[in-house]
């Protein structure tokens, strides 16, 4: 069970002396989706229509370029309450993600082997409607057979193997495997073709397998020392190991299908899971079954340091994960490129976690 206690901004180290800039503008970009009432609640409780006022409020402010970082804080202050979030665990945790930049290529050759694929077709989505009796509630996705019934899709063995082969689903290919793995992991990248265009992908279903990290997998193997363990690491073993890379890859059964995207604002992210381009250190991806898409955090780590600070942000739900579960779980998007994939990769860190909610529904939490 989830405890939620009551605290004022006063109790939030850190959060008075803070640039809420980032954390406004984010908002802001959802502000219009959730005035639609577009994005489900969880089960936490952090109904969407609670937040119309603010949303609207920042709506009405004119100017991004107006609101100064005494503006940013006043309005988090003025229309929300924090609550410090309990979990069952009794701790937080974050991890980071970043948007790869990578060399890609609209055709195979003997360098660039390695596909991303698009949505297959015969990919559909599981809800407690279309679920088959006895399917994984765990399953999201399934593939729809010939028969129009639903059973499991190809895992990532199968996959590789080439059960989606000829069916006309490749986005670009990449040089390297890992470098597709990684991408699959992050869920989006940015792909520099070889006339120079940049061509962004974001994430466009999965298989509903689940995921395994594959960092953990190889620490469980000893393969690996937990602090070993980050991105870095993990692409030195497989360096180091290139027989093995398919079998540790494919304890990972869970597979990401992609979406061709328009690079519009290079200083902004891929869209996230709630529609909106992210935002570097603003955004984050939570638990979808739990929390909603659009609302603010306040999150604080004194172990975790960005720019020789600890770490003390605002941050706005606006994308998910497979991995991110829990109410004091968030996977931080860092940005783009490699700077942003090295801080990204060493982010696995214990954190304070703080929901930041209207009055009335902070009344609600914790009578």
């Amino acid at each position: 069970m989830t405890t939620f206690l009551r605290r004022s901004f006063a109790d939030l180290n850190g959060f008075d002396g803070g640039d809420h800039r980032a954390a406004f503008g984010a908002f802001r970009a959802s502000a219009g989706r959730l005035l639609a009432g577009v994005f489900p609640t969880g089960s936490l409780g952090f109904r969407s229509e609670t937040f119309h006022a603010a949303a609207q409020a920042a709506l009405d402010v004119g100017e991004l370029n107006d609101v100064d970082v005494v503006a940013a804080r006043r309005f988090f202050e003025t229309h929300f309450v924090p609550l410090a979030i309990v979990p069952e665990t009794g701790t937080g945790f974050l991890t980071g993600y970043y948007e790869p930049v990578v060399e890609a290529s609209d055709t195979p050759d003997d360098r660039f082997r390695f596909p991303l694929y698009g949505r297959p077709e015969d990919l559909v989505a599981i809800d407690e409607v279309n679920r088959p009796p006895g399917f994984d509630p765990e399953f999201r996705f399934g593939r729809r057979l010939g028969c129009g019934m639903i059973g499991e899709y190809f895992d990532r063995a199968a996959i590789e193997a080439g059960a989606l082969k000829g069916r006309g689903l490749e986005i670009a290919w990449l040089e390297a495997k890992v470098e597709a793995f990684f991408i699959h992991v992050q869920g989006s990248a940015r792909l520099v073709m070889r006339d120079g265009r940049q061509v962004r992908v974001g994430y466009a279903g999965k298989t509903g397998h689940p995921f395994t990290a594959v960092g953990r997998s190889l620490v469980q193997d000893g393969e690996l020392t937990l602090a070993e363990a980050d991105m870095a690491g993990i692409k030195a073993w497989f360096a180091a190991h290139p027989q093995r890379v398919d079998g540790v890859l494919n304890r990972n059964r869970s597979f990401i299908f992609f979406a061709e995207i328009p690079v519009e604002d290079p200083g902004l992210g891929p869209v996230g899971a709630a529609k909106v381009p992210l935002t570097p250190l603003a955004s984050i991806a939570v638990d979808r079954q739990l929390s909603t898409y659009g609302i603010p955090y306040f999150i604080a780590s004194d172990g975790l340091s960005i720019g020789g600070k600890p770490f003390r942000r605002t941050m706005i739900a606006q994308d998910t994960g497979s991995a991110i579960l829990g109410p004091a779980r968030a996977d931080i998007f860092v940005g783009t490129g490699d700077d942003a994939g090295a801080v990204a990769g060493a982010i696995r860190h214990q954190a304070e976690f703080f929901v930041l909610v209207p009055h009335d529904l902070a009344d609600e939490l914790t009578r």
